[in-house]
């Protein structure tokens, strides 16, 4: 029996109880985080001690071929036989100085200033100087190109070491034909994941890392490159999206982010429980023609969103349909303000949303809904359960368990919607209340958006997008240890 349990506590009370469970817990978790970070970097120190200890070790016991091999990899290889994989090693330093020589030297150089010589016209010439986007970009590569140097390197160095025990102890060294016969067997699935991992660290952690560097710089509309050149700020651009004072980016900031998360929310579970609900009506016995409703919502998802949401913008514009006809009908005598006033605005995005999101949560409730024993209705109507009872006791608690994986990620996906706000409102209305051109119904990868694209203030923009992933991150990893797919594994096997 658990804490629950033992306190029979129902509803809100239920709610409240766990919440103040988990807030309680966070300076526990908080020192154990504390703990861990300190434990993962002794260990970090140790291995780099280690491998350290290792390479000396090894030059200092190694043979000729072994110690040649600290300044020419692949020599060792070359000369125990083992051409494939000395070529391999050889080629990679050789690129590597080629590059270090041409390139990447000056660009490390330059990295801690981003650059000193200004481009400038010497009459009807153009004279350019350092470019600070191609220092920083290159900068970061080649800091990378050194760290897969510096491995390779030591495994260079392990496969030395390896070659000489092995050759010790009397058996015979692998042969380019017997490599190669091992990477497409045993060491296939590195032949597979050589070129992916090669991928994603150049256009995906290499991105990452150039945009968090952005944060610190001051690259915005006033230092473009190659004209003007941009630098180190620390941490200034944090401070200034973050600061209290009115009518600054801080200000701006702590609103649209509160919107944001009023907007994930409403857009969350307002289609969650409006789409089961649909789910549970078109399933129940009696209802004809069930194909005939499932097709018709499903075909708001056959329409792509950039046609449907553009055409939903404008019936809901102050001279479109819904307003026209409304004032036809007598009903109302001026335009209502859907997209001129705050709270009007940010309700019609909501509902729209309700449009489009049902007919997904349809889809999926419906599937999930087959699959619930039908034995456990029969026995909640034999036991007098009502309608609502056997929903509250029995479709809920499945769904829940199902689906807190899908809600999980629909509320990190619903921060970061950008189609339906930007295609129906633009963020609007605007106010001179909010800096960086924000609206009131801007969320914040839309306000990203505009400080990239419109006021090219790349510098807060890659801090909004650094916040924006503290903020999901932080909400993921709270939500994900509550939800009952995570703490009640056993409970629906």
């Amino acid at each position: 029996m658990n804490d629950l349990d033992s306190l029979k506590l129902t509803g809100f009370s239920k709610l409240g109880y766990k919440c103040k469970k988990f807030f309680s817990a966070i300076p526990g978790r908080a020192v154990n985080g504390v703990k861990g970070l300190g434990a993962w970097i002794m260990k970090l120190i140790r291995g780099i001690g280690h491998v350290l200890s290792e390479i000396a070790s090894t030059f200092a016991h190694g043979d000729w071929k072994t110690k040649l091999s600290y300044l020419v990899m692949g020599f060792g290889s070359f000369a125990r036989g083992q051409w494939g994989r000395g070529l391999l090693f050889f080629l990679f330093q050789t690129v590597f100085n080629l590059y270090m020589v041409n390139f990447g030297v000056a660009y490390l150089a330059k990295l801690n200033t981003l650059g000193t010589v200004e481009t400038y016209r010497e009459g009807r010439r153009t004279v350019y100087g350092d470019n600070s986007f191609f220092i920083l970009l290159y900068g970061v590569l080649t800091i990378f190109f050194v760290l897969a140097f510096l491995y390779t390197w030591y495994v260079n160095v392990k496969q030395n070491k390896a070659s000489e025990q092995i050759l010790k102890s009397g058996k015979k060294l692998k042969s380019t034909k017997d490599d190669m016969k091992s990477l497409m067997d045993e060491q296939f699935h590195k032949t597979l994941l050589a070129l992916p991992t090669l991928g994603v660290t150049i256009f995906t952690i290499l991105p990452i890392i150039f945009m968090i560097l952005v944060a610190f710089t001051n690259f915005d509309a006033t230092h473009q490159p190659p004209s003007k050149l941009f630098t180190w700020v620390g941490w200034d651009n944090f401070r200034q999206l973050l600061s209290s004072d009115n009518a600054s980016y801080g200000n701006t900031f702590s609103q649209v982010l509160l919107w944001t998360l009023i907007w994930a929310f409403f857009a969350t579970f307002l289609n969650y429980f409006l789409g089961m609900l649909v789910a549970i009506m078109i399933n129940k016995k009696g209802i004809k023609l069930k194909k005939m409703w499932r097709t018709v919502l499903v075909m708001t998802i056959a329409i792509p969103q950039f046609v449907s949401l553009l055409y939903v913008s404008k019936m809901f514009a102050a001279d479109g349909l819904i307003n026209s006809y409304l004032m036809k009908w007598g009903w109302i005598s001026t335009p209502l303000p859907f997209w001129t006033d705050p709270i009007w605005a940010r309700v019609t995005v909501i509902v729209i949303n309700v449009w489009i999101g049902i007919p997904y949560l349809m889809l999926i409730a419906t599937g999930i809904l087959m699959n619930i024993p039908a034995d456990l209705y029969e026995s909640a109507r034999i036991d007098g359960a009502n309608a609502f009872q056997m929903y509250k006791k029995i479709t809920l608690p499945y769904m829940l368990f199902v689906t807190g994986p899908y809600l999980l990620t629909s509320f990190t996906s619903n921060i970061n919607n950008f189609n339906v706000i930007y295609l129906l409102s633009g963020g609007k209305p605007l106010s001179l209340e909010l800096s960086g051109n924000a609206g009131y119904t801007d969320l914040l990868i839309t306000w990203l958006y505009k400080m990239t694209v419109s006021d090219t203030n790349y510098k807060l923009a890659a801090v909004m997008g650094i916040l924006v992933f503290l903020v999901c991150a932080v909400i993921n990893l709270i939500v994900y240890n509550m939800i009952p797919s995570v703490k009640n594994e056993e409970d629906f096997q």
